[in-house]
C-alpha cells in the first residue's frame, strides 16, 4: 500500500464519550466559576489572587483534557499490486529422458526443457519476484521468494536428475508438503501479492502410494499452471550416478523394469497433469516443439509498480493530552508547595 498524508486538523474527542465526558468538563467549568466568585465576594479572606487563579486554571484543564483534544490526520492509500511466482521442478530419474522438445525439433531431456521453461518464466514475469523448489524423492525449497531473476535462471541451470541410487519411484506430491509451507509464509507476507505456481514435470506417477491431492493449495493461489515436459510415447530411463548419465547412446545403462526385464520407458502422462492443474484450479501446458511457455502467461497477473487509483481516505485521530496533563502537573506541586509553606507559617 501507498499511503499519502493529508492536512491535519483538531477537534474534541472525549475519552468517555460525550454524555460522560460533557458532564464532567461542565462541572469543572461550574466549580471554576464558582472559585472566581468566592474569591470576589470574600476579598478580605486568606485566599490570595495568585491560589484562585491556580485552582481556576487546574479546574480548566482538566475540563479540557476530560475533552480529550486531538488532531484528526486524514490519508489517502492506494493499493500497489505486484506478482509472485513460484516454480516447482520435478527433478527424478525420468526428467532425464531425452524425448523431449521446446520450440524445435531437437530431442532434448525433460529437465533441459524444464531449464528452459524456467528462463522463460523470468522473462515473461518482468519485475516479479521469484521462489524456487525442486523435488524428487522429496520437495526443498532451494531460492526463497526474492526479485533476483538471474539468481531464478542460475539455480535452473544447475539442476540434475536425482541419482538413481536414492530413487524411490515417482510420487507426484512430493513437493506438496513444501509447497504449502511455502504459499502460506508468501500469503502471510504479502497479502495484496497475486501469487502464480508453475509445477514443471513428466507426470508420471510409480509410487505405490495413493497421491495426495493438490487442492490444499488453491486458497494460496491466484493461478497455477501445470507444464508438462516429454512425450506420450516416452523413452528408456538413464541410470544416473550423482546427477550424471552414465555415458553417450552407445554405452549408456538404462534402469530396467523389474517385471519384463528390459530397459524401462517413461511416458509423460497428461491425465495426472490434468487432474493436478485442476485441483489447483489452474490450467495444463505442453510445451514440444511448436509451443512454448509463452503461451502459459497467466491473465491474473499484476505489474509490480502498477498503481490503481482506487482512493481509499481514511482519518487517523490521535489525542493529544500530555501538554495539558504537564501543566496540571505543575499546577498542582505549586498548590501543595504553596499549602505547605501556609501551614509553616501558621505553626
Amino acid at each position: 500500500m501507498e499511503v499519502e498524508a493529508m492536512n491535519s486538523v483538531w477537534t474534541l474527542s472525549p475519552a468517555f464519550g460525550w454524555p460522560v465526558g460533557g458532564a464532567i468538563a461542565a462541572a469543572m467549568l461550574a466549580l471554576a466559576v464558582v472559585g472566581v466568585v468566592r474569591h470576589a465576594r470574600h476579598a478580605a479572606g486568606d485566599e490570595t489572587v495568585a491560589s484562585c487563579v491556580r485552582r481556576t486554571l487546574v479546574c480548566l484543564l482538566v475540563a479540557l483534557a476530560v475533552l480529550t483534544p486531538s488532531m484528526v490526520a486524514s490519508t489517502t492509500s492506494r493499493a500497489v499490486n505486484a506478482t509472485d511466482v513460484v516454480v516447482a521442478v520435478d527433478v527424478t530419474g525420468s526428467m532425464a529422458v531425452t524425448d523431449a522438445h521446446y520450440g524445435s525439433d531437437t530431442a532434448i531431456t525433460r529437465l533441459e526443457a524444464a531449464r528452459k521453461a524456467v528462463d522463460d518464466l523470468t522473462t515473461m514475469y518482468a519485475d516479479s519476484s521469484f521462489a524456487a523448489l525442486r523435488f524428487g524423492a522429496s520437495g526443498t525449497l532451494d531460492v526463497p521468494l526474492t526479485p533476483d531473476a538471474p539468481a531464478i535462471r542460475s539455480w535452473a541451470n544447475t539442476l540434475v536428475p536425482e541419482a538413481t541410487s536414492v530413487s524411490a519411484g515417482s510420487s507426484l506430491d512430493a513437493p506438496l508438503d513444501q509447497l504449502v509451507t511455502t504459499l502460506k509464509q508468501i500469503r502471510e507476507q504479502h497479502a495484496d501479492d497475486a501469487i502464480v505456481l508453475y509445477v514443471i514435470t513428466d507426470g508420471e506417477q510409480t509410487s505405490a502410494k495413493a497421491r495426495r491431492t493438490f487442492s490444499s493449495l488453491r486458497g494460496y493461489l491466484d493461478d497455477a499452471f501445470t507444464v508438462g515436459v516429454g512425450s506420450t510415447e516416452g523413452g528408456n530411463i538413464p541410470k544416473i550416478a550423482d546427477g550424471v548419465s552414465s555415458g553417450n547412446a552407445e554405452s549408456q545403462e538404462w534402469v530396467t523394469d523389474p517385471d519384463t526385464g528390459q530397459p524401462g520407458v517413461s511416458k509423460m502422462d497428461e491425465g495426472n497433469l490434468k487432474d493436478i492443474a485442476d485441483e489447483m484450479g489452474g490450467t495444463y501446458l505442453k510445451v514440444d516443439a511448436s509451443d512454448t511457455m509463452t503461451a502459459g502467461l497467466s491473465a491474473k497477473t499484476s505489474d509490480k509498480w502498477k498503481m490503481t487509483d482506487t482512493r481509499k481516505e481514511r482519518t487517523r485521530v490521535t489525542p493529544v493530552v500530555w501538554p495539558i496533563a504537564i501543566a496540571a502537573a505543575l499546577l498542582l506541586a505549586w498548590e501543595a508547595g504553596a499549602q505547605f509553606a501556609l501551614s509553616r507559617r501558621l505553626i
